[in-house]
């Protein structure tokens, strides 16, 4: 130890003498330039992580568009995850976290890492409400058009709905939603594209208030009351007023007719999910007739345990990033799904493509239009 003491006090006297402060040795031995690293490792090169904020634009599945100080940016996601809380809404403030420099507005050179929460933001997106008459409803999509003719779709996977006086084309409902309407690509006034927003629910009044069901009244004396019966049912399809449900472990399918009927979907109308079909009258195993359709209402997600969750979304994965798959469904909606705690027991490997039925629940996706995967599996 004592002689390691002596080199120490040597080294600093000898500096001094020498008039080189301790300072400048460290400078000159840390000192180098990129052509110095080279010289020592051909191989390696810097690398630089950034951000850049902006307002989200366009989403495709593994490709986002930004626009930031009136310029926009165009990165490729598709080895990015995507970590922000309402998921992909245009308008939406955001951040793209990426490895190398940009030059100019050209994204080619850089690795994007992450979609994230614009922390830097002032504005939130605000609540909205659309009002239309329906042209169509499926299981993921409602097209309304409003009194000044503008027609919109919105997209409306897990999405409450209540319709007191039923569904059917030409009536109006409430569309309460947040992102913004995007002006069509062919640049009709007459339409809009909302498919970048969140549709929190659709009824036909406004406030959204499903009453409390209404007790069966006692039979007056002299008067016969119809008993209420239930009978519980599985989703097949939905087009309009008319909802496809097979019976409960049955292969009898019915089809009801819900023009005139009040329906309340408190997760939305997804294939697989069940309704209760209230009804007066006898049910004779196979048909309507003789029934009394008083209405039908679907399961209230939140009281399901994961287990019991049968809401799915199916079609062909068009787009991927790190964390998440996007589906293009029968009724031309663009799904996309977060798949990190998913069960996968499909073949195609999630590929683009693949063909594939997802379970999800509503209840977890209230606030993001990025839907958590249960379970992945073969379509």
């Amino acid at each position: 130890m004592k002689k390691l003491i002596t080199i120490g006090i040597a080294c600093l006297l000898s500096l001094s003498l020498s008039g080189c402060s301790l300072g400048s040795v460290i400078d000159r031995f840390t000192a180098s330039d990129d052509a110095a690293i080279q010289n020592i490792n051909p191989e390696s090169t810097r690398v630089y992580m950034d951000e850049i904020r902006g307002e989200l634009q366009n989403f495709t599945g593994n490709q986002i568009t930004l626009l930031s100080d009136e310029e926009s940016y165009t990165f490729d996601i598709s080895q990015a995850t995507l970590e922000c809380s309402n998921g992909m809404l245009a308008g939406d403030a955001v951040s793209v976290v990426y490895e190398g420099q940009l030059d100019s507005t050209d994204t080619g050179a850089v690795h994007a890492l992450k979609v994230v929460d614009d922390y830097h933001q002032t504005t939130t997106l605000k609540d909205q409400t659309f009002r239309g008459q329906v042209q169509v409803l499926t299981a993921n999509c409602i097209t309304v058009k409003s009194d000044k003719n503008q027609t919109v779709t919105f997209p409306v996977t897990g999405t409450e709905q209540y319709y007191q006086a039923g569904i059917k084309a030409g009536n109006w409902v409430y569309i309460h939603y947040k992102g913004n309407l995007v002006a069509a690509a062919d640049g009709n006034t007459a339409t809009a594209d909302g498919s970048h927003t969140k549709t929190f629910s659709v009824s036909d009044v406004d406030p959204f208030n499903v009453p409390d069901p209404t007790p069966t009244p006692a039979p007056q004396e002299g008067t016969e009351v119809k008993k209420e019966n239930k009978l519980r049912a599985v989703i097949q399809n939905i087009q309009t007023n008319v909802l496809q449900v097979s019976i409960e472990n049955t292969t009898t399918v019915l089809n009801l007719d819900m023009s005139a009927l009040p329906c309340y979907f408190e997760g939305g109308a997804e294939t697989g999910s069940h309704v209760n079909i209230i009804y007066t009258g006898d049910f004779n195993g196979t048909t309507l007739d003789g029934l009394s359709v008083l209405g039908i209402t679907g399961e209230n997600p939140d009281k399901l345990s994961e287990r019991d969750i049968s809401f799915t979304i199916s079609g062909d994965i068009i787009a991927s990033t790190a964390n998440t798959i996007t589906l293009r469904t029968y009724d031309g909606a663009d799904i996309t799904c977060n798949t990190e705690k998913a069960t996968n027991s499909s073949s195609g490997g999630l590929l683009t493509g693949s063909s594939v039925k997802i379970t999800f629940s509503p209840a977890d996706s209230k606030e993001t239009n990025i839907y958590t995967a249960i379970k992945i599996e073969d379509l």
